[in-house]
């Protein structure tokens, strides 16, 4: 799922030609996906609370897979993007699931830890090898193979999930608050809209400003409903937890400055150094080799010192490998930004697994689904506002290299605040997650 946020970057030059798409189109393809997975996270997480979780994510592999087919068998652009909203629908029915079942499969922290350190690592590779994997598929065997992959994955994925994972228990009396559910929608989508357009259109344009406006009348409304709401999707109560508030906002901050980092940096080597889609790919795979290692590894480490120096110490190894980008110079030569790349994808992923253990263990066990939701859609407001923000400083800055080098130089300061976030807010052990 997260594949598919990154790897249709690459593709979507050559779909807009096949199919003789619009720019418009063109945009809804790569953004349609993104709103509707950011938008109902909340949605997928409550859903999965009320029905069970594994019946919900279940569900959204069901409706993913099959959206991926029809992405796949697409003729025409307007039926494509109607897919890729599909497709996202489903992406964010299983990711609140996915974290709630792997709590629900590993009680005991040290090994819960480590799930969620794979999980994490999953994450990482697959945003950060999207490039490479779709210039791969693309210049070989065509760009419907880049949703056409999902079908044995999403196949695979179901069947060992029906055989190995337990049931999940089903809340009836968690009513859906649909006025709420139809705010946090809003608000969230209106959000990544408008960061998306301020890319492109400037962070003055009247129409960012009034997206991001009604985002805020929208989730004051959500806010409101939530203290009325007699089964609130996410009890406010929760979001006081400085564990719980913390370790959202520390998720909205590193992947504000890694997707910064991969979109500027891509837009760097493609378009000022000239390398292909494939090659661009390859430049980034430092940063790629990097997730997976980091996240065993603080798996591994956590029981014995606990999820907080991890996640400060991820957090301030990155920030001085953003720092080291944007002090690098104007053009530094590729092997200059190899130790920088790596050291934000060790330091993100570093801390993903810390403060993915801090967020579920501090939610009710009844909540893990709104919990894991709640993480999630912090991190995609992240990742929107870091990929806005750089293109923006591209846009608009004296140069190109200054645009880089400041992108990087806001990235290492976000980095910087989740540390001191972590400092405060992740406990010096790891907790348990709360059976009520």
């Amino acid at each position: 799922m997260i594949l598919d946020v990154t790897v249709i970057n690459v593709a979507v030059p050559v779909i807009g030609r096949e199919l003789s798409a619009s720019l418009t189109g063109i945009q809804w393809i790569t953004d349609g996906y993104t709103l509707v997975f950011a938008g109902f996270l909340l949605t997928g997480g409550a859903l999965g609370d009320r029905l069970g979780n594994r019946r919900v994510f279940c569900a959204g592999v069901a409706v993913f897979t099959v959206s991926s087919a029809a992405c796949a068998l697409a003729p025409d652009a307007p039926f494509l993007v109607v897919a890729r909203l599909v497709e996202g629908l489903g992406a964010a029915l299983i990711v609140p699931g996915s974290l709630a079942l792997l709590q629900q499969a590993y009680p005991e922290t040290t090994a819960r830890a480590r799930a969620f350190g794979l999980w994490g690592s999953m994450a990482g590779i697959a945003a950060s090898a999207g490039p490479l994997l779709g210039g791969l598929l693309v210049s070989t065997v065509g760009w419907r193979w880049v949703f056409l992959i999902n079908l044995p994955v999403g196949a695979l994925c179901l069947a060992l999930t029906l055989r190995h994972m337990a049931r999940s228990p089903r809340r009836a009396d968690r009513a859906l608050d649909w006025p709420a559910q139809v705010a946090v929608v809003a608000a969230v989508a209106l959000l990544t809209a408008s960061l998306n357009e301020a890319g492109r259109r400037g962070w003055t344009d009247p129409a960012v400003l009034a997206g991001v406006g009604l985002a805020v009348l929208a989730a004051a409304a959500f806010a409101l409903r939530e203290r009325l709401a007699r089964s609130p999707a996410l009890p406010l109560g929760l979001l006081r937890s400085r564990a719980m508030s913390g370790g959202a906002a520390i998720g909205l901050l590193f992947n504000f400055g890694f997707y910064g980092m991969v979109f500027t940096a891509s837009l760097e080597f493609q378009h000022q150094r000239g390398y292909s889609a494939l090659g661009t790919g390859l430049a980034l795979f430092p940063a790629v080799a990097m997730t997976m290692f980091a996240s065993v590894l603080s798996g591994r480490l956590t029981r014995r010192t606990g999820d907080r120096p991890l996640v400060v110490s991820g957090m301030l190894l990155a920030a001085l490998g953003l720092a080291g980008w944007a002090a690098a110079g104007a053009d530094p030569a590729y092997a200059l930004l190899v130790a920088p790349m790596m050291a934000a994808g060790f330091g993100t992923s570093f801390a993903l697994t810390g403060s993915t253990a801090t967020v579920m263990g501090a939610a009710p066990a009844a909540y893990s689904g709104a919990a894991a939701a709640l993480f999630n859609t912090t991190r995609q407001i992240g990742s929107a506002t870091g990929v806005a923000l750089g293109g923006s400083l591209l846009a608009s800055a004296a140069s190109y290299e200054a645009g880089i080098r400041t992108s990087m130089g806001i990235g290492a300061l976000a980095y910087l605040t989740a540390a001191v976030l972590a400092w405060r807010c992740v406990p010096r052990t790891a907790v348990r997650s709360k059976s009520s």
